[in-house]
């Protein structure tokens, strides 16, 4: 018997009182489904989930709903307003029974529950709010963007969690290997429509690029069979005849076809260009050493980043990695040790904060007006790298609408923001740039149009990211920040650097173990890596441990719930979730040291 759709969307039409963004669209979501939702920035991929969650009514169409199922979203600018703490938000509704749950995701995610919600960061909201959504574990799962302000230890956590549940989720995320690694469907919103492909992300680009190239095949068909009937047209075969008059009217409908259809957004024209070349070396730091408080953040660290180096730094969201950053650039003073920078340094700076832009000013103001940019003197122009533009043309060089040139920086998306910023960026020469997250809210398709235009840049890179995919594109030396002021430095991007770290290096990059300890017999320790395994088995050889211990942490809180005499009478519905969840757990745990053993026994062999 076929199953009832968990979510169904037919016709839906919105417009927003402008042209619509959605015409017709429908969609199935169906029980298990594990969806990437991709498209480019300004699609409406976040407006499509909104309308998922029933938080934005539609123009026309219908949302059904498979009756008694609950549907949570995460919402990038969560509301907390009457909560105290960031703990009072994620637990709201909750029983006493589940709270359990919202301590796990606090650790797994790195967030104080404590902390009180007026002196949050918009990081710590978002995570609060990741939180809250993992502890309910609805039905359906509506993550927008949940990677953005998570450093790779919490990411790992969260793919882990994702991979475990049995709820259905929807992904939208820049971030590749987190869609690769848990997708199995895609759903892809072009021009208001949206298309399915039944296989994960991985599959995405080359499905896309199918698609467009039988558009372009398509079109060029009925350009070529307007032209032929337009020619007969012209040479005068009578249009008296019924016939005739058939095959002209065909022709306009030709015409009307090709009219209506939406052209594809093009990409935005990336461009950087190197001011004076620097000295072979640009920066130099000999036992560069900072502390706060007691707190160290770096020790007697050397680095040496010479022109054309892409160097990416890498550890866990407080470990310092903006601090280091800092002092590379002597915008902050090191307790010990000397930085020295290179001849002809013309840096330009892409912040994570996006704090060179003034939320008040307009897009137009943003790129003339602003102090150190420069200026033909006229204000509807610009300087691009040495030539004078119009700054509507610049802009739309980014792919902003004219209209819009006006309109306030605070009215941009994430992704907008970003695209004004590397617009400011690029209009300079410049010979070292720093970039601090810069993968935070573009989409895909921009992504990798800057790491393109990375890979051309005659200048140096300073990269911070979390990005492990964009980390292996452009990274050619990535500096891993351990904790404890330990900081060691590998050639090549994130996938290289696990490959050549020692087995019982730091777990910054690992998903945490919970704070909770049953007893259990400890695994024995892995051998030290001989190199016969893959990488993709040593990778999986070194999380195991982590994995285990996660998952007896969580048996051990659902078995001391489950202890309770009282709870099945209690609260019977709980209690059959509850032992649920505790034999996916025991099953997940048997077949995760089934597999440490099976992969340690290949190692040992091998050696």
């Amino acid at each position: 018997m076929a199953r009832a759709p968990l979510l169904q969307l037919s016709d839906i039409t919105l417009g927003f009182g402008g042209e619509p963004l959605f015409s017709d669209l429908s969609l199935v979501v169906q029980g298990g489904d594990r969806l990437a939702l991709v498209g480019r920035n300004g699609s409406g991929k976040s407006t499509l989930m909104k309308v998922m969650a029933g938080f934005v009514e539609t123009d026309a169409g219908t949302r059904v709903l498979q009756p008694g199922a609950q549907v949570g979203y995460m919402e990038q600018d969560p509301d907390m307003s009457g909560f105290a703490t960031l703990g009072d938000f994620a637990i709201e509704g909750l029983e006493p029974s589940e709270l359990y749950r919202v301590e796990m995701a606090s650790e797994g995610l790195q967030f104080d529950p404590a902390r009180p919600v007026e002196t949050a960061s918009g990081g710590e909201r978002r995570r609060a709010a990741l939180a809250r959504l993992m502890a309910r574990a609805p039905d359906l799962m509506l993550l927008d963007e949940p990677t953005n302000h998570l450093d790779i230890q919490a990411i790992a956590w969260l793919e882990a969690e994702l991979k475990a549940t049995s709820s259905s989720f929807i992904i939208i995320s820049h971030d590749r290997m987190f869609l690769r690694e848990l997708t199995q469907a895609t759903l892809w919103i072009d021009r208001g429509m949206t298309r399915r492909l039944e296989k994960g992300f991985e599959h995405f680009e080359s499905w896309r690029d199918t698609v467009w190239a039988e558009e372009d095949l398509a079109r060029h068909k009925l350009n070529r069979k307007i032209a032929e009937e337009a020619r007969w047209a012209v040479e005068g075969i009578s249009a008296r005849r019924k016939r005739n008059q058939g095959r002209l009217r065909a022709l306009q409908d030709m015409r009307k076809t090709r009219a209506d259809q939406i052209k594809r957004q093009g990409a935005a024209a990336l461009a950087l260009e190197a001011g004076p070349q620097t000295g072979r070396k640009v920066i130099e730091a000999r036992g560069l050493t900072k502390a706060f408080g007691d707190t160290p953040v770096i020790r007697n660290f050397d680095l040496t980043i010479q022109r054309k180096d892409r160097v990416a730094l890498v550890g866990p969201n407080g470990v310092g990695k903006t601090t280091l950053l800092n002092l590379l650039m002597k915008t902050d003073t090191p307790d010990a040790g000397t930085v020295k920078h290179g001849t002809n340094l013309v840096p330009a700076v892409f912040d994570q904060s996006r704090t060179q832009l003034d939320p008040d000013m307009s897009l137009w103001d943003s790129l003339t007006a602003e102090p150190g940019m420069r200026v033909s003197g006229q204000a509807d122009q610009v300087m691009v790298r040495g030539s004078p533009r119009h700054v509507v043309g610049y802009l739309k060089d980014f792919l902003f609408d004219e209209r819009r040139a006006r309109a306030p920086v605070r009215s941009l998306s994430g992704g907008e923001k970003a695209r004004l910023l590397l617009a400011k960026l690029m209009a300079r020469d410049s010979n070292l740039l720093v970039l601090d997250e810069p993968t935070n809210d573009l989409d895909i398709e921009t992504l990798d149009l800057l790491q393109e235009v990375l890979d051309g840049y005659d200048g140096t890179v300073l990269l911070v990211s979390h990005d492990r995919d964009f980390l292996d594109r452009v990274a050619t030396t990535t500096v891993a920040m351990e904790g404890q002021g330990r900081a060691t430095i590998y050639a090549g991007g994130w996938s290289d650097y696990q490959a050549q770290k020692p087995a019982d290096t730091s777990t910054a990059d690992k998903p945490p173990r919970a704070k909770a300890k049953p007893a259990r017999k400890e695994p024995r320790q892995a051998p030290r890596a001989t190199g016969k395994l893959t990488f993709k088995d040593q990778h999986r050889l070194d999380t195991l441990p982590d994995e285990i211990a996660r998952l007896e942490a969580e048996i051990g809180k659902l078995e001391a719930l489950l202890s309770d005499p009282d709870f099945y009478t209690r609260e019977p519905a709980k209690f059959s979730k509850a032992t649920e969840a505790l034999a996916t757990r025991q099953s997940a745990l048997s077949d995760a040291e089934e597999e440490w053993l099976e992969l340690a026994e290949k190692q040992e062999s091998a050696g």
